[in-house]
């Protein structure tokens, strides 16, 4: 595993959060979500960044305003279509 060292103004940690490690936890999770939300990890994957379960991440992900599942209308005919 890799560690990342962030520099980030005193303003930004208190938006983000009440501590330096909370928004740590914050930045991480948002990052899983934006790269998640751009397809460029599976849930799995990004769970696996924010550091928590997978199922708790696909629950949470919906706070953020992403969808956990994106179809069009017509992949998801094509997908349910029976027979």
């Amino acid at each position: 595993m890799s560690e990342v060292t962030l520099i980030i103004p005193d303003e930004a940690i208190s938006a983000l959060a009440d501590s330096p490690a909370a928004a740590a936890d914050e930045l991480r999770m948002l990052a899983a979500v934006k790269l998640f939300e751009l397809k460029k990890v599976s849930s799995g994957a990004a769970a696996q960044l924010a550091g928590i379960p997978r199922v708790e991440f696909l629950r949470r992900v919906a706070d953020y305003g992403v969808p956990v599942f994106d179809m069009s209308p017509e992949e998801f005919a094509r997908e349910t279509r029976l027979g």
